[in-house]
């Protein structure tokens, strides 16, 4: 089945991934902009109106156009060798040279005909056993057939493109990993989640994919603001971002310990109301003055008079000139003071909603130690809800479990690693890959409870300690001897 429904088509502005073989790459579909991809160029105005999961061929001049499926003609008997024992690979097994190649490309001969010629002028093909000869045209094909598939980006999609090209953005969080985490979070539609994140927005983005719409998300974050690139390849459409709240880590404390206030940022924008009402009197008294000076008589006497006046609307222009400028600056600062009154708005929301701590589930995933944070962000979640806490290493976590078994509040604690590999179906030659991927992280995850504020005070389970084994001693002593 195809992601984004099955007739879901391409658009002009929309995010879209490239497909080639296991390579992806997330592009905006723009006109006349020039894309590069797998050491190819092409334009993607073509495939604008298109059904995402169109395979289409470079032509010429960067032009893609959809590929026509061609049966392969695999009726007649192959001539085939029994084995390969006796191939010399020297490089002289092809009568095609480079140049050869280059010239056949550049008239315009299309890949699956180069494919054919090579195969033709290979004095080795006949003697390869048939996987062989299939692994041939495959490896040729991909070569010089420039076939691109276009896809709708999901969770899937990105995840796997993340891994495989830049992983350090997104801390070595595998695909299957990424799976567990949102399976473990309990994500659903109307759920109201805490992420954190240093994933450049992909674990934000699978979250919000799971919730469709529905419920709200608090992003905590780092620094100045929240990072959403790969937030942004997802193509959600506006209103998944209504109910996306953020809220700077560095508040947290002050949240918990209710210092928290919102001074720092400045007053509401109602205050700057007069400032407004002044300047927007002024510029129509100017307005008019403006129209006057531009509607100019055209007779011959009028242009011999303006000749003369030449001088006084000039320095009229130089006027307005200024005026404008201090007018675009003073709508500068007032574009700032509503920016950040937005901001501070949203921040206040943001408190407001992780105040009630009622929150549905918690995600952690990022570069920082897990046990400060999920101490601290553990505070705004309900009980009876999971918590999951994603980690490249497996010692940071094993520290968190050890502080977390020690502070109580959680059940069901697990570390867990995924095992992955991948697996080559065909056949006769059904096998494991031979690469395999390292390590795609660890995963802490538990339930929280209602934490029992008397049995964490130290002293009290010291006293329980003690009686415990006096108790015991008692009845070994009743026994007869």
């Amino acid at each position: 089945a195809m992601e984004g429904g099955p007739s879901a088509r391409i658009r002009e502005g929309d995010c879209a991934v490239l497909k080639r073989d296991e390579v992806f790459k997330a592009v905006s579909v723009l006109r006349r902009r020039k894309i590069i991809f797998e050491k190819q160029w092409f334009y993607l105005d073509n495939a604008i109106g298109h059904i995402y999961g169109t395979t289409f061929e470079v032509t010429s001049g960067g032009n893609l156009q959809p590929k026509q499926e061609v049966e392969e003609t695999t009726t007649e008997t192959k001539e085939a060798g029994t084995d390969n024992r006796n191939i010399v690979d020297d490089g002289k097994s092809q009568k095609l040279t480079h140049d050869d190649i280059k010239a056949l490309k550049d008239k315009g001969i299309k890949g699956q005909e180069i494919v054919q010629q090579l195969i033709e002028n290979s004095t080795t093909f006949r003697d390869k056993t048939e996987f062989a000869q299939d692994k041939y045209i495959k490896k040729k094909k991909k070569k010089y057939e420039a076939v691109i598939t276009i896809v709708k980006p999901s969770t899937r999609i990105l995840s796997t493109m993340y891994y495989a090209r830049e992983p350090g953005k997104i801390n070595h969080l595998r695909y299957d990993t990424l799976a567990q985490m949102l399976t473990l979070g309990n994500i659903h539609a109307g759920n109201k989640m805490i992420v954190m994140e240093t994933c450049a927005g992909l674990v934000l983005g699978a979250v919000m994919e799971r919730m469709g719409g529905y419920g709200s998300i608090i992003q905590m974050y780092p620094g100045g603001g929240p990072v959403r690139a790969a937030t942004s390849c997802f193509g959600f459409p506006k209103p998944f971002f209504d109910n996306l709240h953020e809220f700077p880590l560095s508040k947290v404390q002050s949240l918990l310990s209710g210092t928290f206030t919102t001074e720092t940022l400045p007053a509401d924008p109602e205050d700057n109301a007069l400032v407004e009402e002044e300047s927007n009197g002024l510029s129509e008294e100017k307005q008019t003055s403006l129209q006057e000076t531009e509607e100019e008589p055209t007779t011959e006497a009028a242009m011999e008079i303006n000749a003369t006046e030449e001088q006084d609307t000039m320095d009229i222009n130089a006027e307005d000139v200024e005026f404008k400028e201090k007018k675009e600056n003073k709508e500068n600062v007032r574009e700032k003071q509503i920016k950040q009154w937005e901001r501070r708005k949203k921040l206040i929301e943001a408190a407001a909603l992780l105040r009630e701590k009622n929150a549905d589930g918690l995600i952690v995933a990022s570069k920082f130690h897990p046990t400060p944070l999920l101490l601290s962000l553990l505070e705004f979640v309900a009980p009876s809800r999971p918590f999951v806490v994603y980690c490249q290493y497996k010692e940071p976590l094993l520290e968190c479990y050890t502080k977390l078994r020690e502070r109580g509040g959680v059940i069901n604690l697990k570390l867990s690693e995924t095992w992955l590999r991948n697996y080559q179906v065909l056949p006769d030659r059904s096998h494991p890959k031979l690469t395999m991927s390292g390590g795609g992280g660890y995963l802490l995850s538990g339930i929280t409870v209602v934490l029992d504020k008397g049995k964490s005070d130290s002293s009290n389970s010291e006293a329980l300690k003690m009686e415990e084994p006096s108790s015991k001693r008692c009845k070994l002593q009743d026994l007869p001897c």
